[in-house]
């Protein structure tokens, strides 16, 4: 899907926020020139084992010069970041003229909230159904600890910046785990769901995606 709308053979990748490595080793499928950076030093360590290019540091400060990359992808990270508008100007001025950014976060009218809510004080894991849809007051009581996005609340992150709009849309989740544990199951699932994503009830998916070309 990213290969898709960004084209990656050959290309200079900078994966923000890349975690443990898993995009950052993929992205080597298809070019040597592949970057990381990842806040947590444990996951820093794994994703370097990997990739060689993986350094610790936070996205509002990218450690690279201007235009250094053709891609930069950033999979559910902008809404635990500090300061998400600073993120997403930093993603841009990594980015040459004519590069890509590919972007998922989460959807504010997905059913659940996946990162867990916290309840008198206490955090409990796991999807907390339709968290998402209470008002912001509440929601943010419940999930201080992470953002989720409106399709223009995401788009307003680049207003101003030189960006052109190449695709947005939203998708649902592949039910990996339920696959390994369940084939059938997992498959109906997938086709079910795969098959909301072409029709207007994809607005209701788990992540946006987006896709922006630097001017």
């Amino acid at each position: 899907m990213v290969a898709r709308y960004a084209p990656l053979s050959g290309r200079c990748v900078l994966d923000v926020g890349c975690g443990v490595g898993m995009y950052t080793s993929a992205f080597l499928r298809y070019t040597p020139h592949v970057f990381g950076i990842e806040i947590e030093h444990d996951r820093a360590g794994q994703a370097r084992s990997r990739a060689r290019g993986v350094a610790r540091a936070v996205g509002e400060t990218l450690p690279f010069t201007n235009a250094a990359f053709d891609i930069v992808f950033s999979h559910e990270v902008l809404e635990h970041v500090s300061d998400d508008h600073q993120c997403a100007r930093e993603l841009v001025r990594v980015t040459r003229p004519g590069g890509r950014i590919v972007i998922f976060v989460p959807n504010r009218l997905y059913f659940f909230e996946t990162h867990g809510i916290y309840w008198r004080g206490i955090y409990h894991f796991g999807n907390k159904p339709l968290v998402n849809w209470l008002p912001d007051v509440l929601r943010r009581r419940l999930a201080p600890h992470v953002r989720v996005y409106t399709s223009r609340g995401l788009r307003q992150l680049f207003a101003g910046q030189p960006v052109r709009l190449i695709t947005h849309t939203q998708i649902y989740p592949g039910y990996d785990n339920i696959v390994a544990r369940a084939p059938r199951l997992g498959r109906l699932l997938q086709t079910f769901t795969y098959t909301l994503e072409r029709t207007p009830l994809r607005v209701l998916g788990l992540s946006h995606f987006l896709v922006l070309e630097v001017l």
